[in-house]
């Protein structure tokens, strides 16, 4: 594991009968899976990910009986998943994710196994058709994470026998139908995932009665109605994503609405109310209210003195409630700040921090739209790299929010990977929108091509071998946006300074701020960042050289890339 090691798996490892465990992860292995793999029969544990290993899951897996874990995500599988998969009996955990050739439909085999009881992630695959029902079968398994593939239909009622799931992740898909109202009875579900789908109908109240629910996400779907009042009950609940639908009426103000640490509600202009934070229109004043000015006063004065008994009754209650819930809702919500790390929130005056005032000292680049920084957090190890954007213009703006939306499609090991975003405003009360990237500790391939130094030494010169392992990485990471993201994603303007070198020399393809966004159901029309028409990128641009040096060379014209 993690280690330099390349070429293939021998077919002769089927004669090492006593092996127990077989770990070949993080490593430059490619070819197929040896069906030899097959006789292996006292093997519990075998992991395959993070590797170059393609071709189809040998059927011979289904012969490890003893198999308990079986990790094989980051990879280049494709085919179907095999049916035989449904033989391992002792299987409690199954990751075939991130194998975006890996087609078909999902085995009903592999629901009916009764010991997957950790996870089950079969996410950002091309895998179709519906869920089968068989899926109640997984009445012990705390984790279903089927996100990013072409699944379709309805979710299944069966989906309640999931008793103990706690994560259920069914994003970008294309599910129908509405909401199982039979959610209501997986009483420990923290977090539900079903954003970008083709989901109608009403946000159901059930929802309300899974007291455990800390995250729902259920943005860019076709739900209509409104918000429903008794999400307020909910006391975990920490981030609600209601975004891009057809919902109406007035935001609930009450309760967990008036604390909760993240709400979005964009894109559904007939919504009004809700807090002041929102930025929401005042919802309109019901004709009837205006007939109470003709009430009788002694009416008033009556049901004034009532409503204040209440309210201090009101008052007393609540104090009552917050002494006993406020402690335990604090560790709960310490807790799910602990667990949701991939995409913590980074304030402004952190990132000014780490990169000491945004010094000379820390610039990496500057570009047509912002200006990158070595940054290094007080509470982090890692050093980061912070995109600042320049919002002297409107179209830079834009290009932050292009390129969030972009960032936010995507997932492949040749991309850059974001951290997270700031979007707040700096000490002199300004707009400020950053995004936060990994740090590349080789900077970008531009550099490589034409160091500043005149002198080539063997530090700042690229090989040959080098060279084309960076085009392959290239090309990976554009037939994976091109042909395999869902939608498309056109990058528009692929040039060696947007290409980032990883301390191990791999190359990421970065800078989407002019990318643009296919839509499915257009065959002509794209989505563009800043501008629908016109040619973007760099026309017929090549990198720069002297006469001594090869050179990476990159065309665009519009019937190309862009």
């Amino acid at each position: 594991m993690d280690s330099r090691v390349s070429g293939s798996i021998p077919a002769d490892i089927g004669n090492l009968v006593g092996l127990n465990r077989l770990a070949i992860a993080n490593t430059f292995i490619s070819g197929v899976i040896p069906d030899s793999i097959g006789k292996l029969g006292d093997l519990a544990l075998l992991a395959l990910y993070n590797n170059s290993l393609s071709g189809l899951i040998p059927p011979s897996l289904g012969n490890l009986s003893q198999l308990n874990t079986l990790y094989a995500y980051y990879g280049n599988l494709e085919g179907p998943i095999p049916a035989s998969l449904g033989e391992l009996k002792k299987l409690f955990v199954l990751d075939l994710s991130t194998n975006y050739r890996l087609n078909g439909s999902i085995p009903r085999e592999i629901l009916k196994l009764p010991g997957l009881s950790w996870y089950l992630d079969l996410s950002y695959n091309s895998l179709s058709g519906p869920i089968p029902n068989e899926v109640g079968s997984l009445a012990n398994l705390n984790q279903l994470i089927l996100s990013g593939n072409q699944l379709s239909g309805k979710i299944p009622d069966s989906i309640e026998n999931c008793i103990v799931l706690v994560w259920l992740l069914l994003d970008n898909n294309s599910f129908e139908g509405s909401i199982p109202q039979s959610l209501k009875n997986i009483k420990g579900l923290s977090k539900l995932n079903l954003t970008m789908n083709k989901l109608s109908g009403n946000i159901p109240e059930a929802l309300g009665s899974i007291g455990n629910l800390q995250e729902l996400y259920l943005a860019h779907n076709n739900f209509s109605g409104s918000i429903p009042a008794v999400l307020k009950n909910l006391t975990s609940l920490y981030k609600l994503d209601v975004s891009c639908n057809n919902l109406q009426g007035e935001v609930p103000d009450e309760g967990v609405f008036r604390n909760i640490t993240y709400l979005a509600v964009a894109g559904n202009i007939n919504l009004c109310g809700g807090t002041p934070q929102l930025h929401l229109a005042p919802c309109p004043t019901n004709r009837s209210s205006k007939n109470r000015k003709k009430m009788p006063k002694p009416l008033v004065i009556s049901l004034a003195i009532a409503g204040a008994i209440l309210l201090s009754l009101s008052v007393i209650l609540l104090v009552w409630i917050l002494c006993k819930k406020l402690i335990p809702s604090q560790n709960t919500l310490a807790k799910n700040s602990i667990a949701d790390d991939h995409y913590k929130r980074i304030p402004y005056h952190a990132l000014l921090r780490g990169t000491n005032e945004f010094s000379e000292v820390n610039l990496l680049g500057r570009g047509s739209y912002g200006v990158v920084y070595k940054c290094v957090l007080e509470t982090e190890e890692r050093t980061l790299a912070v995109k600042v954007f320049n919002l002297g213009q409107s179209r830079y703006s834009k290009s932050f929010e292009a390129e969030c939306e972009a960032m936010r499609r995507i997932r492949h090991r040749c991309l850059i990977k974001i951290i997270t975003s700031c979007s707040s405003v700096n000490h002199q009360g300004q707009e400020f929108k950053a995004l936060v990237f990994e740090f590349m500790h080789n900077g970008n391939l531009d550099g490589w091509l034409h160091p500043k130094s005149q002198e080539h030494t063997i530090n700042n010169t690229l090989g040959l071998a080098q060279r084309l392992d960076i085009a392959v990485d290239i090309v990976d990471a554009v037939e994976y946006l091109h042909n395999y993201c869902q939608p498309c994603v056109i990058h528009c303007d692929l040039k060696p300074s947007n290409i980032l070198l990883a301390e191990d020399m791999s190359a990421r393809v970065g800078d989407f701020g002019i990318s643009r966004i296919l839509q499915e159901n257009t065959n002509e029309g794209m989505q563009t960042s800043y501008s629908s028409t016109g040619i973007r990128g760099s026309i017929g641009y090549v990198a720069p050289g002297d006469k001594n040096s090869s050179n990476f060379i990159f065309y665009f014209s519009p019937n190309m890339e862009c």
